[in-house]
């Protein structure tokens, strides 16, 4: 199987996590209860398949710095994203800011595992 297809299904959660999310905002708050725990469990099951699919493809090859530094970014994203997305459902903190680190955040993934695919295909940066 080639690169890009190990990447499908992990695609495929990422697509059904943002589609949860939005209809998730469009419906308003309080938070539909069965909706907000489908958006989260869809999104740890991505990162979950996610990082299994990364594993198996880097298990064995030489080890890369610019893969290692777009991992981290993305890991720094994903903590980002549920932590913002905790904070938006519980109402602790400013509901204002945390939307907009989740969005950034959210942009900032989906433009760092481009890149990660990109350069696990083969390219160099």
């Amino acid at each position: 199987m080639n690169t890009l297809a190990k990447f499908a299904i992990p695609g495929i959660l990422f697509l059904l996590t943002l589609a949860f999310g939005v209809w998730l905002s469009l419906s308003g708050k309080p938070y539909n209860g069965i909706l907000f725990n489908i958006h989260k469990l869809i999104a740890l099951g991505a990162v979950v398949v996610t990082v299994i699919q990364l594993y198996q493809l880097l298990k064995g090859t030489q080890i890369q710095v610019s893969p290692i530094i777009l991992f981290i970014v993305a890991g720094l994203c994903v903590v980002a994203l549920f932590f913002s997305g905790a904070m938006m459902s519980a109402g602790k903190l400013d509901y204002q800011v945390m939307l907009t680190i989740h969005r950034i955040a959210l942009i900032l993934i989906t433009i760092v595992m481009a890149v990660t695919v990109y350069v696990l295909t083969g390219r160099k940066l």
